[in-house]
């Protein structure tokens, strides 16, 4: 572990641009607070109405943007000035990742859908997954066009990291039946992928983050209880970004309304 960010409310995105931080706390806020990756010096802050729920927030190196998802709908954050725009995705959004050809993808749950959207939220297309994906969290489109696509919920008795084809269906998964065993894991909510396809998994009820293989095989434990304010009642990692330039995770945890950053070197 390099350090930590502070306190402060729950924390529910993680981003970076630019060499500043951006972190996203509870809806209470409605503020995204930016910090020097350097110094982790606050820099400004920013409001965003409207963030009823917060679930995800990313950046994108091309658009000069941030998006937040919450409230059934996508916010988009112009940067450097702030100004905020949004468009519906009329149900219930999870987490959010930007593809390489710059649109936004949305991890939306109970349809079991991850719906790509452009810049200003124009519906591109909508992917249906496997039937036997119950509560997908987060997913990712690699370079090849296929996904990772992790899912899994407290009521759910399996619990996995998936590649799935452009027709939705699981070509190969990481995981099964929920557990806290090695090989195991325990709702798996956000994701990232470094340039080499190897794959970290936030495995929230476990407490840590794993890292996993381009070809979905364990391979070691990048952060684990050692490195979190660890109290199973209480706190867990949430969110992460990579940092590939600098080797670095920033990790989110919270308890229940606080949350801080660590930042983990890998």
């Amino acid at each position: 572990m390099l350090c930590t960010l502070p306190e402060g409310n729950d924390v529910w995105g993680v981003t970076s641009l630019d060499n500043l931080l951006y972190v996203l706390r509870n809806k209470a806020s409605q503020q995204i607070s930016a910090y020097d990756t350097t110094s982790y010096r606050l820099q400004r802050r920013m409001n965003v109405p409207g963030l009823d729920t917060s679930p995800d927030m990313v950046s994108c190196a091309y658009n000069c943007c941030l998006y937040i998802s919450g409230n059934q709908c996508i916010h988009r954050v112009a940067l450097p000035d702030a100004a905020v725009t949004k468009w519906q995705v009329n149900e219930e959004v999870n987490n959010l990742s930007v593809s390489d050809t710059h649109s936004v993808l949305v991890t939306c749950p109970k349809s079991r859908q991850v719906k790509e959207f452009t810049t200003f939220g124009r519906l591109l297309r909508q992917i249906k997954l496997a039937h036997d994906m119950m509560s997908p969290n987060h997913a990712i489109q690699l370079s090849s066009g296929q996904f990772l696509v992790c899912h899994g919920h407290n009521d759910d008795p399996v619990h996995r990291v998936c590649l799935v084809g452009a027709d939705g269906q699981v070509v190969k998964a990481y995981g099964g039946r929920r557990g806290s065993e090695r090989r195991q894991i325990n709702w798996p909510v956000h994701m990232a992928v470094d340039r080499n396809g190897y794959v970290f998994v936030v495995d929230f009820h476990n407490c840590r983050v794993l890292l996993l293989s381009p070809e979905l095989t364990y391979v070691r434990d990048v952060a684990s209880r050692q490195h979190f304010k660890w109290d199973p009642d209480r706190w867990g990692p949430n969110r992460l970004f990579l940092d590939a330039d600098k080797g670095q995770l920033y990790v989110a945890e919270n308890e229940w309304e606080s949350g801080r950053v660590t930042v983990v070197s890998i």
